[in-house]
């Protein structure tokens, strides 16, 4: 299997045995080498920093003035479209007058 990415080899060196036992066990209990079980955890580390930084983008633009308007969806609809793997965002239901009977 090809990768899209360039591989970069990481040595640790000075890993006490106690550390290395434990990552070890936890690596076993999810069925993973060692060398797996870590990238795992070095690339959802990376992912946090990612994530970190978007907060701190989106902090930055709503102090300077910046957010949604009075017509953008719903975030709870937009995480739920998301996760649920929708393209689009359901319409509101419709509220005082615009009930229909």
């Amino acid at each position: 299997m090809q990768n899209d990415y360039m591989a970069t080899v990481v040595t640790i060196r000075d890993v006490p045995d106690d550390v290395k036992e434990a990552l070890t066990r936890d690596a076993r209990d999810r069925g993973q080498s060692l060398q797996a079980f870590l990238l795992g955890v070095l690339s959802q580390r990376a992912a946090f920093r990612r994530n970190r930084q978007l907060l701190a983008d989106i902090e930055r633009e709503l102090a300077a003035g910046g957010g949604a308007g009075s017509g953008a969806p719903d975030v709870a609809e937009v995480i739920e479209a998301a996760r649920s793997g929708r393209d689009t965002i359901d319409p509101p239901p419709p509220t005082g007058a615009d009930r229909s009977l």
